[in-house]
Parts: structure tokens; sequence; C-alpha cells
């Protein structure tokens, strides 16, 4: 974008109009506000980290364990979530008061796994994920639970 906007800002004002405002003594010129961390590329390449994380870490437990695979498929997933939320918020997110239990188990797992004992690593991490995003899972189920009320899945399920 030619002013910095991102495409869910909509575009910025068009070369014309500013050259015009700035020649009327910059009336009518109005401060973008800064884009948010959904806005730009480091979010973008977060969500990519993420998932090549999370296929690291399939991978790493299809193939028997794998320490290694499930090691980078750890470090890529954490990475890539604080590059998608930003460093405060994971932060502020994993270290909440009520979260603290769930944070030591999942962070606990990780540090087990890159210590090479990946069985028990991922039994932790599986357990403090599930502790950390309990009150997600309900909204999750919810949203499946509704997914049939879509028009062609519907009907897709309907003649099934």
């Amino acid at each position: 974008m030619a002013h910095g906007g991102c495409a869910a800002q909509g575009p910025g004002p068009s070369e014309t109009g500013f050259r015009q405002a700035l020649l009327r003594g910059g009336v009518g010129i109005k401060p973008r506000a800064p884009p948010t961390t959904a806005c730009l590329p480091v979010a973008e390449i977060g969500v990519g980290i993420t998932g090549f994380g999370a296929f690291f870490i399939l991978l790493g437990a299809l193939l028997y364990f794998d320490s290694v695979l499930l090691a980078f498929g750890n470090l890529l997933f954490l990475s890539g979530l604080s590059l998608i939320i930003g460093l405060r918020k994971t932060f502020s997110f994993f270290f909440q008061r009520h979260k603290l239990k769930g944070t030591s188990f999942f962070l606990g797992g990780v540090v087990v796994v890159l210590l090479r004992w990946p069985l028990l690593g991922m039994f932790l991490e599986t357990y403090g994920f599930f502790s950390l995003f309990r009150g997600f899972f309900p909204v999750a189920f919810g949203f499946l639970g509704n997914a049939f009320n879509i028009p062609f899945l519907s009907e897709v399920s309907a003649s099934a």
C-alpha cells in the first residue's frame, strides 16, 4: 500500500487527494491509526511458522515420537504464536494466575522433549494444552455443532 495501511483498513488517500491536501496547508489530512498486529506481515509469517510447528509435531508423533522433530515443532509453534499475537500478549496469556498450572505443564513438557524424553514430554504438553485451552473447547464444539446449519454442508450431511 502507498501509505503503510493494510488491506483490513482499506486503501489510503489517493495520491492526487494527498497532494491537494498538502497544498491547502494540511487541511483534510487525518492521521492514520497504526496498523494492528494482525495487519503486519510479521503475523502472516507467524501463521506459517505455527503451521510448520504443528506439522513437525504431528510428523514427530507419527514417526514414533522422534525427539528432534518434536523439539523443532515445539520451538516453531511457540515462536510462531508469539509472532502472531505479539510477545507481550503471549506472556500475558501464558502467565495468568489461573493458567499457571497448565503453563507449567506445557512448558515443562517442552523442556522435557528438549531433554530427549519425548513420550513423557508429549504427555505433559498434552495435559498442559488441554488445561490452558479448556475455555476454548466449548466454543469450538459449539461452532462444529452449528456447521451443519450451513446450506451446502447440511445438504451433504443429509444425503450421507
